[in-house]
């Protein structure tokens, strides 16, 4: 059984009386791969280190012939790093993302974080003026029921 969310007000209702709102902008349809220079890397901008004996044989192979340029620089016995000039591609480069401008996905799902009972579809709204409306009207469909009772 998962531990109760400490900072998460228990709903008044059942979860199929809430909806969730969600703007999404995920990564695959909304971004694309960029460079070190473009997402301003730290490790592009400034150089960065290795502690040689930190890393597996492969990784330290991997590191020495990977076309970066680096000096070794022995600080005490047993105590070795590979130092980075800074201005080249770091060893995450291909994991930096840039985005390409796409307006977010406007998402309402039936449910709450408990899930969605009737496993029903998410709705994706073309324009952020209907989300917004969509919102102010469950809101308000939520305050009439709980002045019900």
């Amino acid at each position: 059984m998962a531990e109760p969310d400490v900072f998460r007000i228990e709903p008044a209702m059942p979860p199929q009386m809430y909806k969730t709102y969600a703007m999404a902008s995920p990564l695959s349809t909304h971004t694309r791969q960029a460079t070190c220079e473009e997402v301003g890397c730290d490790q592009y901008r400034q150089g960065w280190r290795v502690r040689v004996e930190t890393l597996t044989p492969d990784l330290l192979h991997a590191a020495r012939t990977s076309g970066r340029r680096y000096v070794e620089q022995q600080v005490a016995a047993g105590e070795t790093y590979l130092v980075f000039e800074a201005g080249q591609a770091c060893f995450k480069a291909s994991t930096h993302r840039a985005p390409i401008g796409r307006p977010p996905l406007y998402l309402v799902r039936d449910g709450d974080h408990r899930g969605n009972p009737r496993g029903t579809k998410a709705r994706l709204h073309q324009r952020p003026a209907d989300w917004v409306e969509d919102f102010a009207e469950h809101q308000q469909a939520l305050a009439d029921e709980i002045k019900k009772g």
